[in-house]
Parts: structure tokens; sequence; C-alpha cells
């Protein structure tokens, strides 16, 4: 097993579970990406390096307010990215 940020995971799961909701949102890989990057850098880090860590930090994620908190994030990283799409840009 290598360092891993567990946290990934879950905003990306979170991600596609959420977006549907928002259907005049652009759901292309670039915004995708755009908004777990917001939410990422606005939750803590959850790294694991063992199989033992993983499964302890699974646990600890099914707790009502570790949803409640990537659900927020999520949100207002898709607002965000909704505002100003930057796949079409060159910037990036």
């Amino acid at each position: 097993m290598k360092l891993y940020n567990y946290m990934e995971d879950v905003v990306v799961r979170m991600i596609d579970l959420v977006i549907e909701k928002y259907p005049k949102v652009c759901k292309c890989k670039k915004c995708k990406l755009d908004i777990a990057a917001i939410a990422l850098n606005n939750l803590p880090p959850r790294y694991i390096v063992t199989e033992k860590g993983e499964l302890f930090t699974k646990v600890d994620g099914m707790e009502v307010q570790f949803d409640v908190d990537v659900l927020k994030e999520v949100t207002k990283a898709i607002e965000i990215v909704s505002k100003k799409p930057k796949h079409d840009s060159d910037i990036w």
C-alpha cells in the first residue's frame, strides 16, 4: 500500500451523486476535477498507508457529520464551477 488521501474517493463519489441534481452544470471531466479540487481544498485530508488504516478511515467516514461536511463542500464547489467553468479555457 502507498500513501493515499482517502478523502479523494469520498469526494469523487459524492460529486457523482450530487451533480445529477444540477442538470445545467457541465459534467465534463475538467469541470468535475475542478469541483473535486475545490472541495478537497476545503476538507481535511484523510491519509492512509496501511489496510488497517483504510478500514479505520472507512468506519470513521460512516459518521453522519462526515457526510454532511463533504456534501456541503461538494455543493459549494459545484456552484463555484457552474458560475465560471474552465473547460473551454486554455488557462489550465
